[in-house]
This record gives C-alpha cells, sequence and structure tokens, in this order.
C-alpha cells in the first residue's frame, strides 16, 4: 500500500489545536462570553482529541539548558524509542511531551545537577490514518494536522456512486482488538457527528 504524505499549508498543526484547547481568557465576574451551538461543537470536538501523544517516526527537538551537547533534533525509532548521549535509548512512544521530558529530567539527574529539559515534537510524522474501499484514491496517509472523517474522505478524492453512504466504519485499533464505530454519510446535517480521527484508524467505504 502505497503513503500518501500529506503537507496542508500551516492553517493549523495538531500541536496548535492541542494548545488552544487548553486556553483560558479571564474576564470580569459575571461575564459571559456569547457562544454559538457551532462554536461549542467545533470546541468539543477539539477538547475531544486530546493530548498529542508521540509516536514512531516523530521528530523531536530535546533541549538542555546550557548543555549544547546533549541538544538535538532525534528520530523516534520504529521500537518507540530515542537514542541520547548518557542516556542510551529512552521509550518516548505513547508519551506526551511533558511526560517525556519528566523521564529525561529524572534520567539526567544522575548525571547533571538540576537539568532544565524541554521536548518539542518538530515534526509529526507518526499520525497516519488508512482509507480503503469505494473511493478514488484508497490508501494510507500521513497528517500532518487534525482531519475529520470527512476531511480524509476529501483527501481520498471523495467516495464513488457504488459506495453505501450509510454504512461507513470507522475501524480503530484498541489494543489487541479493532473497534467499530459506524459512520453515516447521509445524516450529517442531523444524526451523525463528524469526529476527528485517531492515529491508525481506517475508514471502511463498503
Amino acid at each position: 500500500m502505497r503513503h500518501i504524505v500529506i503537507k496542508h499549508p500551516l492553517v493549523c498543526s495538531l500541536a496548535v489545536v492541542l494548545l488552544a484547547s487548553s486556553v483560558v481568557v479571564a474576564e470580569p465576574a459575571g461575564a459571559q462570553a456569547p457562544v454559538d451551538g457551532a462554536s461549542e461543537r467545533g470546541l468539543a470536538r477539539i477538547g475531544a482529541l486530546g493530548e498529542y501523544r508521540i509516536g514512531p517516526e516523530d521528530m523531536l527537538l530535546i533541549s538542555v539548558w546550557k548543555n549544547e551537547a546533549m541538544t538535538r533534533t532525534v528520530p523516534v525509532r520504529p521500537d518507540g524509542r530515542i537514542s541520547l548521549p548518557l542516556l542510551n535509548d529512552v521509550m518516548a512512544a505513547g508519551l506526551t511531551t511533558l511526560e517525556l521530558r519528566e523521564v529525561l529530567t529524572k534520567k539526567l539527574a544522575e548525571y547533571i545537577p538540576s537539568p532544565e529539559v524541554s521536548v518539542i515534537v518538530a515534526d509529526v510524522r507518526s499520525f497516519k490514518v488508512s482509507v480503503i474501499g469505494e473511493v478514488t484514491r484508497s490508501g494510507r496517509f500521513e497528517l500532518k494536522s487534525a482531519a475529520t472523517v470527512l476531511d480524509l474522505l476529501a483527501l481520498a478524492g471523495g467516495v464513488t456512486t457504488f459506495a453505501t453512504r450509510s454504512q461507513i466504519v470507522i475501524l480503530r485499533p484498541e489494543g489487541t482488538t479493532m473497534k467499530r464505530i459506524p459512520f453515516n454519510y447521509n445524516k450529517l446535517s442531523g444524526e451523525q457527528e463528524n469526529f476527528y480521527l485517531r492515529n491508525g484508524d481506517i475508514v471502511l467505504v463498503p
């Protein structure tokens, strides 16, 4: 199966979306910002994304304050680990940047007094989803930002005239099992919510 790299203009990277969802704006007591229904639904979908977790192939910028030898950009290997001086191999996949920062700080404390560590995802490469079935271009897509089911269908060129739009299924890996999430394209204006995909999701269009 071919890999298709999608590089949208920098409208909103996944990291920026996640950061924006955590911003709180202080307002005078009793003041209420007007939020319409569409905005509420959009905020709910953004919040549902959760924190970004590092995955294989991501590029990480590891910075240690006042220690240029330890500051470098490293790739996450297929086994989920990164290699750093002094520490050798450290598991990074599955962790948030803050969680990895805590792990590195604790390990470096054995060699460096009071290390100040920062971790940044310099390039998202592990966010991959697939679409198969009755679409114009089936395949595996490497995404650089958050994408909904409709976004992926659009990237795949849309569904064909033979597609059963009411019986689309999203296959989502959960441990050793595969969760099936029904998606009714025909009811998007009412009952069906257009939700964000997760890493590893497979959209099946019968």
